[in-house]
């Protein structure tokens, strides 16, 4: 049986992975928040139970469920699963999502959100949702009120992505609305 996974955050782009049959779905009965942890000083992207919500993103093959890689580039999520909750079109039984575990978050602290990781993370979708599903990321994510690192000229983030000069207007301009 092939296992599955399903991204949320930078994962719905495609460039940052070559995991197969990657595809669109929806995790029912959960949003995106930005939380702290202790484990860095820049925020993670994560979800939260939130009944009678759901977000987008991609479920994708995990081949020969080998999970070693995948659970590496998520160090600091914890994996469940997450099939019950998911509405998609592909054979797939076994789908896992990652969230950081609610005993690792801070509620405290000068965390920031580096800008090169929302650049990739729009611009996945807005190649798999187009500027409607941008905009649905955006409605469907908590905790907006962290301070913004611009590392787009030197991008600290490991699976940063070229942008144009339209999608970083898009990120510019959606983020202010919700700051």
């Amino acid at each position: 049986m092939t296992s599955w996974f399903f991204g949320y955050g930078s994962l719905v782009n495609r460039d940052t992975h070559s995991y197969p049959q990657a595809q669109q779905a929806t995790l029912r009965g959960w949003r995106r928040t930005w939380v702290r942890t202790a484990l860095r000083d820049v925020v993670f992207l994560s979800i939260h139970k939130a009944p009678g919500h759901s977000i987008n993103g991609l479920i994708a093959a995990v081949p020969q469920a080998d999970w070693t890689a995948l659970d590496t580039r998520e160090a600091g999520y914890s994996r469940f699963a997450a099939t019950d909750h998911i509405v998609h079109g592909a054979e797939a039984s076994d789908i896992a999502a990652y969230q950081v575990p609610p005993a690792l978050q801070r509620h405290d602290g000068d965390h920031c959100m580096l800008l090169s990781y929302l650049d990739v993370v729009v611009q996945g979708f807005l190649r798999e949702f187009g500027q409607a599903g941008v905009e649905a990321f955006f409605d469907t994510t908590d905790n907006w009120a962290i301070p913004v690192h611009d590392d787009r000229g030197q991008p600290r983030y490991p699976r940063a992505t070229q942008v144009s000069r339209e999608e970083q207007a898009l990120v510019d301009r959606l983020l202010a609305q919700v700051q």
